[in-house]
């Protein structure tokens, strides 16, 4: 369980002292080492390879229905991930804009090489961050007085040990290496011990968390093919455009910089014939002869899961997307693929307009490591280690918006530790960060989680337009928000509400310049006076088109109206949900001792003593979402904290 005898002075680096170290720079890596070297700690950022910095094995695309909004969540905690898109989209797109503004989520295809070289730039001139390419074979620990209960913190980091016997102490460690744990990629019969796109895997650094106590499992997740896009006929396909006028990801953005030509999309879907092709060699895919030991994700199945488990449609829709400026390669979105390359070549061609397309990369599968659940904190600490922290794919978790928002929370309370302050902790009634978190540390997912809007409980308020009005203030407060982005926050939300109490003020008759207004947009006329604020619930009006009623309106930002507009038309939605809210908080507020002994309750059922024992809830809300935790079982704790909290005031 530990790692005992004195650190020698002959394997130590000399001259390299760093307070925090990040083990991996993809999406999660990028984010923790910004965070906490933008706090002022000195960060080493280790990776396998310096020349795929924030790389994209997958999709290079970031955002997406509800990752929009992490993407935008990020940004206004003070991270990086919308700076660098805005920098090198090929495309951009808002999404669900013919539904509700609370699943309205932006969606940017990445130019891949581009988002890489730019992010590395961006970790090369953070000051007090300094990346190394090197393999952490060893995470060493030591034993620690610190106790938290029955499963409570018996040993704290101390630092890691490199490939080359090398060691770098530090007082804090974050795991961010995604899909690298001793992973495989399988295309068929071909199995190869490597990790995604061919590049080196880590298998010594599983083994040593496994020996200090810490559990793990294996998950799978699949990429398409890659085609030469010369050899791809778009006149097959439907072409899909990006949007007119861009909108940015990030707060900070000009709006003017991203307004540039766009690179198209295109669709096409597959038949029968492609899901024939498939259903005869199902017995040489690794998913189904049983080779793959991983779970692999429910909501981004490979094309043969597709074929299998939907066999009624007749057709599964493809997306051919851009790799980069700098390449003919395009991405086969919506078909990714274990199968061998010898199938593979036979069912990519029967999708219309890739007949004589060329595979320049085959699809495959991969499996790796990542926690077993019930290890994490809200902070993202594993509990059994004091000052080790995890983000991203390891936590079980996919997408790499998952994986920023995790970085981000893990770097800064990583600082927050180090410095003697409170952790950060968003809850799920402020910010899809803190949906994913919570599902994260109390549930026992059995894939690999993704994100989506309908695991937010509260996503009228939660929506992407508004993520810096929710979250910026926390950014500030960890020190990460500079003190000019909080005060144009503040004068938006000043603006808003100002104009919110305009329109609510401004009364209406039944004048016939109104009705006429009124009948000439298709509205139905006034019967008694109304507000400039009541009249924008009409579905078929809108702020814009109420200006001429307003005559003493005066300009003010998009942004701003957005708002004002989004608050007034949606008001009784948005306020039955602050009540169901503050419902929500009392239950979050009523917090459980982290020494309790939950084998001592003895009115817990069995299962709920184990459960929560396992995953050692920090508040009676985040008990109650515990599978296996019942609302009775809930109640008996409640009564048995009350009881107990009688006997210590005595």
């Amino acid at each position: 369980m530990e790692n005992k005898g004195k650190l020698s002075d002959k394997y130590i680096t000399p001259g390299e002292e760093y307070e925090v170290i990040v083990i991996g720079a993809g999406h999660a890596g990028c984010e923790a080492a910004l965070a906490s070297a933008r706090l002022g700690l000195k960060t080493l950022i280790l990776t396998m390879s310096v020349d795929h910095v924030a790389f994209m094995p997958c999709n290079p695309h970031i955002g997406g229905s509800s990752k929009g909004h992490l993407v935008r969540e990020i940004d206004a905690l003070g991270g990086e991930m919308g700076k660098n898109i805005d920098k090198t989209f090929l495309q951009s797109k808002m999404l669900n804009t013919s539904k509700g503004p609370a699943v309205h989520s932006l969606r940017a295809q990445a130019d891949k090489l581009a988002y890489s070289m730019e992010m590395r730039k961006v970790l090369e001139a953070q000051e007090n961050l300094t990346i190394k390419q090197a393999e952490v074979t060893e995470l060493l620990t030591d034993p620690t007085e610190l106790t938290a209960g029955p499963d409570g913190q018996t040993q704290h980091v101390r630092g890691i040990r490199l490939a080359s016997g090398l060691i770098y102490e530090a007082k804090a460690v974050i795991l961010c290496t995604g899909t690298y744990g001793q992973s495989r990629c399988l295309c068929g019969e071909s199995i190869t011990e490597t990790g995604p796109n061919g590049l080196q895997r880590s298998v010594a650094l599983s083994d040593s968390l496994r020996a200090i106590g810490i559990g793990l499992r294996r998950f799978k997740t699949g990429t398409p093919a890659r085609m030469d896009g010369s050899t791809v006929d778009y006149s097959r396909m439907s072409e899909q455009p990006g949007d007119v006028p861009v909108i940015p990801f990030s707060y900070s953005t000009d709006p003017a910089t991203v307004q540039r030509e766009q690179v198209p999309c295109y669709l096409t879907w597959t038949n029968e014939q492609t899901h024939e092709i498939i259903r005869q060699n199902l017995d040489r895919s690794p998913i189904y002869a049983g080779i793959i030991e991983g779970i692999g994700p429910r909501y981004c199945p490979s094309i043969e899961d597709k074929v299998v488990k939907f066999p009624d449609h007749e057709r599964h829709q493809v997306f051919v997307e851009p790799e980069g400026a700098y390449t003919n390669e395009v991405y086969i979105d919506g078909m990714s693929s274990s199968m061998p390359e010898d199938v593979q070549v036979q069912m990519y061609r029967t999708v219309p307009g890739l007949e004589h397309a060329r595979i320049v990369k085959n699809a495959y599968a991969i499996e790796y490591d990542c926690l077993i659940p019930g290890q994490l904190t809200p902070a993202l600490e594993i509990r059994a280690v004091r000052g080790l922290y995890s983000a991203g794919q390891i936590n079980g978790s996919s997408g790499y918006e998952e994986a920023a928002a995790q970085g981000l929370v893990a770097g800064v309370n990583a600082a927050m530790q180090i410095l003697g302050r409170e952790p950060l902790t968003i809850d799920r009634s402020e910010g899809y960060i803190g949906v994913l978190i919570d599902d994260l540390v109390t549930k026992e997912n059995r894939e690999p989680y993704r994100m989506m809007t309908s695991r937010a409980e509260y996503r009228l308020l939660l929506r992407q337009d508004n993520a810096d009005l929710r979250l910026r203030e926390k950014g500030y407060e960890v020190g990460l928000i500079s003190e000019e982005q909080i005060r144009t926050l503040r004068e938006k939300r000043a603006a808003i509400e100002t104009e919110k109490e305009r329109l609510n003020k401004i009364k209406l008759g039944a004048s016939s310049e109104v009705q006429q207004f009124l009948e000439s947009h298709g509205s139905s006329p006034l019967k008694t006076g109304v507000t400039m604020a009541e009249l924008m619930n009409r579905q078929e009006l809108s702020y814009e088109i109420l200006a001429p009623l307003d005559k003493e309106r005066k300009p003010l930002p998009p942004a701003v109206i957005e708002q004002v507009e989004i608050d007034l038309r949606y008001a009784g939605y948005i306020e039955r949900q602050e009540r169901q809210v503050q419902q929500y908080r009392k239950a979050e507020h009523r917090k459980i001792p982290i020494d309790l002994d939950y084998s001592q309750v003895k009115s817990l059922r069995l299962e709920a003593r184990q459960k929560l024992n396992q995953f050692r809830p920090v508040s009676i809300g985040q008990a109650s979402r515990i599978a296996g935790v019942t609302p009775a079982d809930v109640s008996v704790l409640m009564v048995y904290l009350e009881s107990r909290s009688r006997r210590s005031d005595h």
